[in-house]
């Protein structure tokens, strides 16, 4: 199937490694050029590297106010057009309610939340009819994740962010979709289940419970998150799909 992805310009935030990385690399071998960002210089310029002249890395914080600007402008600069941007950033640290503190909310409301907002705000100004926004969230939209409060309180504001905006953007022609990954098989995850006293018990307790009875491959959120983002998608928007295995309960 032709996604009709050859020559679009998608930036994609928190790419250097796991989820943003898997949809980059997705959307690559399915002829997009990207830009993808990190915090590390280094790592940004790596990943690009690993996925041809198709792809450049830059350095960026998602909390900086001027990223999303800057990013746009550098798939302007080097590709010639914009045509939609993924934003993801690595969770939170994990945590109770108790033991987090104003400052931690702060540090992750102004990376998580806000810089997201920005950068979809931004996006929006810049994209023209056919253009998308995406955001990868979590299954804690729908229901909490023990010991992750932090962000059990932010991605679900983000995903009703993200539906008022599919509102506002859609008779410019414009999508808004949101990715919800349950247990992907990423190093965020393993660093999750790692916080049990055993970590391969506690993987083997998640995977239990999930229908298809395993982690889910980080190719697998890539090859979704690179059909949502395609113009095959286009008449998808204001959706959160779970990308979960099955692990959600409801419709």
């Amino acid at each position: 199937m032709d996604l009709g992805l050859t020559d679009r310009v998608y930036v994609l935030t928190g790419a250097t490694r796991g989820l943003g990385n898997a949809a980059a690399r997705q959307l690559v071998a399915d002829g997009a050029r990207v830009v993808l960002s990190g915090r590390d210089a280094a790592a940004a310029e790596a990943a690009a590297a690993e996925l041809g002249p198709n792809a450049v890395g830059v350095a960026a914080d998602n909390a900086d106010p001027a990223t999303a600007a800057r990013l746009i402008a550098v798939a302007r600069e080097r590709f010639g057009r914009f045509d939609g941007v993924l934003v993801s950033v690595g969770g939170p640290p994990a945590g109770s309610a108790a033991g987090t503190d104003d400052d931690q909310w702060r540090a992750a409301f102004e990376s998580v939340f806000l810089g997201a907002v920005r950068l979809a705000r931004t996006a929006a100004e810049e994209l023209s009819e056919g253009g998308v926004i995406g955001f990868v969230l979590s299954s804690s939209v729908h229901e909490p994740i023990p010991g992750l409060t932090v962000s059990n309180g932010l991605r679900p504001g983000l995903a009703g962010f993200a539906k008022s905006l599919a509102t506002e953007l859609g008779p410019r022609g414009i999508r808004v979709i949101g990715l919800l990954p349950g247990r992907i098989d990423t190093d965020r995850v393993r660093e999750l289940d790692a916080l049990a006293e055993d970590a391969e018990a506690a993987r083997a307790a998640h995977a239990e419970r999930i229908p298809l009875r395993r982690y889910g491959a980080p190719e697998e959120f890539g090859a979704v998150a690179a059909f949502l983002l395609s113009p095959a998608a286009s008449y998808l928007t204001g959706v959160m799909l779970p990308v979960d295995g099955g692990a959600r309960h409801g419709f």
